[in-house]
Parts: C-alpha cells; sequence; structure tokens
C-alpha cells in the first residue's frame, strides 16, 4: 500500500490558507499538492513528499503580486510535480519482485529577483533534480514578466536572435569564459584546442538573465552555462556578467530597445 503525502506549506501569506487541515487531508487522498493561493502580495513556497520523491517551489512576493505570473508559476509547478511524480512511479514498478529498491527522486525550484522594473519583473529559476544516478542536476532557467502584455519571456526573448546576442557580445563572451576556466582549472586555454570543454558554447545553449543597477532600465546581462555546457560536471556551473553597450542595444528587439540602456 503506498504511503500517504504529507503536505508541508511553507507559504509566507498571512492567507495563505483557511484550513490547513483540509489541504493535508485532500493530499492525502488524492495524492497532488494542495493549491498555492497567487492572489497575494506574499512570497509563496511549499514542499511535498512522499517515500518516493520531495518536492519543493517557491517564488518572491514580486512574482505573486502579478496575478498572471503567480498563475504561470502555480502552472509551471504543478507540472514539475506531476512529472516527478510519475517519473518517480515508474522507476518503483520497474523495481517490483526485484532486489533493490529505487533511491527517492526530488525537484526543486526557487525562484528570484534580479531585476524589478516598471515594465518588467525579471527573475531567475534555480533549479535541482535528482532521479537515482550518480548524481543529480541543477541549473539556472530565465523568466521576464512583461507587465503591459501579461506574457512570460525568457531573457533571450527580447533579443532578434541567440546569434544576434553572441554579435553583440563580441570576444567579450569567449574571453570572459576561458578567463573563469583558466582561473577554476590553473591552465591555460590554447585557442588551438580541439577539447569539447575547451570550446566556447553559443549563447543558445545559455540561459540569459536581465539584470539592473538603476531600477529602471536593463543595463547588465549574465549569460549563465550549467553543467556540461562549459565544462565537466565536476568544474561546475559558469555565469558571466556583462554590463550592457550600444553594441548590446542593437541586438535587441525593436519593441523592447527602450527597456534597455548603456551602463555608465
Amino acid at each position: 500500500m503506498r504511503a500517504p503525502l504529507f503536505l508541508i506549506s511553507l507559504s509566507l501569506s498571512s492567507v495563505a490558507c483557511s484550513d490547513e487541515a483540509e489541504y493535508a487531508e485532500k493530499a492525502g487522498v488524492e495524492e497532488r499538492a494542495a493549491p498555492v493561493p497567487v492572489a497575494t502580495a506574499e512570497a509563496q513556497a511549499f514542499e511535498l513528499e512522499t517515500d518516493r520523491f520531495q518536492f519543493a517551489y517557491s517564488w518572491p512576493a514580486e512574482a505573486t503580486a502579478e496575478l498572471g505570473l503567480a498563475e504561470y508559476l502555480q502552472g509551471q509547478a504543478d507540472r514539475m510535480r506531476a512529472n516527478l511524480e510519475k517519473e518517480a512511479d515508474q522507476d518503483w514498478e520497474a523495481s517490483a519482485g526485484q532486489e533493490w529498491t529505487p533511491r527517492q527522486h526530488s525537484a526543486s525550484e526557487e525562484w528570484k529577483v534580479v531585476a524589478d522594473l516598471p515594465r518588467f519583473l525579471s527573475l531567475s529559476g534555480h533549479l535541482a533534480t535528482y532521479s537515482g544516478g550518480a548524481h543529480g542536476m541543477y541549473g539556472v532557467t530565465s523568466l521576464v514578466w512583461d507587465r503591459e502584455a501579461e506574457r512570460a519571456l525568457k531573457g533571450i526573448d527580447l533579443f532578434n536572435s541567440p546569434v544576434a546576442l553572441e554579435q553583440g557580445l563580441g570576444r567579450r563572451l569567449c574571453d570572459t569564459l576561458n578567463a573563469a576556466r583558466e582561473k577554476r582549472r590553473g591552465m591555460v586555454i590554447e585557442e588551438s584546442s580541439t577539447e569539447m570543454f575547451d570550446q566556447c558554447p553559443g549563447v543558445d545553449e545559455a540561459s540569459v538573465l536581465l539584470g539592473s543597477s538603476n531600477g529602471k532600465t536593463f543595463d547588465r546581462i549574465a549569460v549563465y552555462f550549467g553543467p556540461y555546457v562549459a565544462g565537466p560536471y565536476a568544474e561546475g556551473e559558469y555565469e558571466l556578467d556583462f554590463d550592457v553597450t550600444a553594441s548590446l542595444i542593437d541586438a535587441v528587439k525593436p519593441e523592447y530597445a527602450e527597456a534597455f540602456s548603456v551602463r555608465g
């Protein structure tokens, strides 16, 4: 018989739920997380654990204040939890009658504010997963909420294309990455090297995070390469920070150009 779910509500909202016992009972019966309210200007966070998986998801108060965004994130959380449960169940079903028991799976995502501008809210999603192998995986994703259009975008969506952004960065992208690699590895990266992890990956393999130093426009960007993209797993992730320049603004789609400025 399957063990019941235990819901641990970590919602910081003062109106998170009027009857936590009812939600817990529902989770135990229907085997799904209780809904998290999205119409309050408070941070939201919750955890769900069974003998087969652990799940956690959270977003900041700034995201909750945007009803459409909060609903979008709730949908993302529901899909992530459903996929996690499905994959964990498949492992346990495959092990039936065997002399081994699968390891507990896990998935979590924590959204943080990168920049809060009059029109846009830029977030970074910090993701971690484990499905029973030698190690888990982790990474960072980008989300930009357009308040005028009520639309969720990725950071790269504000640019004409990944190639256009690469051209706007020019040599700064590869030079900055190699400087970080050399510091981490303690050795020079030869330009003639044909080793996979000596190559410069494209922006299409990265997450592009949009930041601001003035609270009015995007004047900073970060290019994030996760494990296995710019180096082996043991080497970890690379997050490269750049000031916005005129050449970068040239790579921005015309409808978003006013949201960017050269960092002085």
